[in-house]
C-alpha cells in the first residue's frame, strides 16, 4: 500500500503549525508583557495605576534627572561585572579541579550544586546570620578559634554590604559556571592532548591553546545568561539590605520595586526598566557578536 502524499501546501506550512504554540505561549508571556512596560514608561500613570495619556520621555527626565539614579546605575554595573567576572573565572577553575579523577569526586560535584539548588532568599538570609554583629555565625566561630575577642561589626558602612552582597552573588553563581564548563571539558576529545603531550607541549600551553578555545562556547552561553541573570537579580539584595540606606545598594531592579510599590511612580519604574533593557540587549549582542568573531578566526 502506497503511503499518501501530502499536498505541497501542507507541506510549506506544516512547520509553522507546530510551531505556532511556542509562538502564541512567547506572544502572551513575553512579547506583551514587554510591550506594556515600553508603553507604560511613555504614559502618566496616576498612583492608582491608570494610565491617564502620553506624556513623551517625562519619565525618563525625571528617572535620569534624580541623584539616586547615577548611584543605583553604578551599583548596578558594579554589581554586574564583579559577580560574573569572579563567578566565571572561579568556577571555571573549579571545573579545571572536578574534571580530573580523585576518590569521591562524585561527591563533590553533588556538594558544588547545593548553592545552586537552594533559593535565592534563603541564601541570602544565611549570608545575612552569618555578618550579623551580634549573633551572627562568623563572630561566633573566630571568637571560639580565638581570633577575635569581641564582636567584629563586618557592615560598618553601605559599601561594606555590598561586598557581602556581591560575596552571596558570586557564591550563589558560581555552581552553575563550573557545570556548564564542566561539561565543555568533557566533551573535549583526549586524542588533542595526547598529541599536544607528544608534541611538549606543558599544561599551560595544553590550556591556553587547546582547553579554552574548546569549552570557549560553553563560557560564552554561561557568561551571556549570568549577565541577564544577574543584572536582573532581585532577592540577595532585597533580602540583605533592601536598598538601603538611602539606595546606596540598590541596583535597578530593587530601585524600579521600590518606584512602583513603595512610591506609586509606576510611570518612572517602566522608565527604568526600559532603560535596564536597553543596557542588557546592547551588552549581550556586543559580546555574542565578539565571541563569535573571535570563534570564527
Amino acid at each position: 500500500m502506497k503511503p499518501k502524499k501530502h499536498s505541497p501546501l501542507l507541506n510549506r506550512t506544516e512547520p509553522y503549525l507546530w510551531i505556532l504554540p511556542s509562538v502564541l505561549l512567547m506572544s502572551i508571556f513575553i512579547i506583551v508583557p514587554i510591550g506594556c512596560v515600553f508603553y507604560m514608561a511613555f504614559s502618566k500613570i496616576s498612583k492608582a495605576g491608570i494610565v491617564k495619556g502620553f506624556n513623551g520621555i517625562e519619565n525618563f527626565s525625571k528617572v535620569l534627572g534624580s541623584k539616586a539614579f547615577s548611584v543605583v546605575l553604578s551599583n548596578t554595573l558594579v554589581w554586574t561585572v564583579v559577580v560574573v567576572g569572579l563567578s566565571t573565572v572561579l568556577g571555571f577553575i573549579l571545573a579545571l579541579l572536578l574534571n580530573n579523577k580523585f576518590k569521591g569526586r562524585k561527591i563533590a560535584r553533588a556538594i558544588i550544586v547545593f548553592p545552586w539548588a537552594t533559593t535565592l532568599v534563603i541564601q541570602a538570609c544565611a549570608w545575612k546570620f552569618i555578618i550579623d554583629t551580634d549573633y551572627g555565625a562568623l563572630n561566633t566561630l573566630l571568637k571560639s578559634l580565638g581570633i577575635i575577642s569581641s564582636n567584629v561589626n563586618w557592615t560598618p558602612t553601605p559599601g561594606a554590604y555590598f561586598a557581602w552582597e556581591i560575596a552571596c552573588g558570586i557564591f550563589v553563581t558560581i555552581p552553575f559556571v563550573c557545570f556548564t564548563a564542566l561539561s565543555g571539558l568533557q566533551s573535549i576529545d583526549n586524542s588533542f592532548y595526547e598529541a599536544a603531550t607528544v608534541d611538549g607541549g606543558n599544561y599551560w600551553q595544553q590550556l591556553f591553546h587547546i582547553t579554552l578555545p574548546l569549552v570557549k562556547p560553553s563560557l560564552t552561553v554561561a557568561t551571556v545568561l549570568n549577565i541577564i541573570y544577574v543584572f536582573n537579580s532581585f532577592p540577595i539584595v532585597w533580602t540583605i539590605t533592601k536598598g538601603d540606606p538611602a539606595n546606596r545598594t540598590d541596583t535597578l531592579v530593587t530601585y524600579l520595586y521600590k518606584l512602583a510599590f513603595y512610591n506609586g511612580k509606576q510611570g518612572e519604574a517602566a522608565a527604568v526598566s526600559v532603560i535596564g533593557f536597553l543596557i542588557l540587549l546592547v551588552c549581550a549582542s556586543l559580546y555574542m557578536v565578539s565571541a563569535l568573531k573571535k570563534g570564527d578566526e
